[in-house]
């Protein structure tokens, strides 16, 4: 299952990397895509929401939600 955070804050591709190494430090073996232009971060494989947000936002950036 798919999901999908509205991610705040990313202004480059560098951003976008940054996003993407954090997520795959908490949810190992996902498929991510980050788009710095859309502010948002796709994740589709079995993660813990919360573990996710947390390392986004310990990466400098906001998560605003989910869907």
């Amino acid at each position: 299952m798919a999901k999908t955070y509205k991610v705040s804050g990313m202004t480059c591709g560098g951003c976008a990397k940054s996003v993407t190494r954090a997520i795959q430090r908490v949810a190992p073996g996902v498929e991510v895509e980050v788009s710095w232009e859309k502010g948002e971060a796709r994740v589709e494989g079995s993660h813990d929401p919360t573990a996710l947000k947390q390392a986004i936002e310990d990466a400098g950036f906001s998560v605003d939600g989910s869907s």
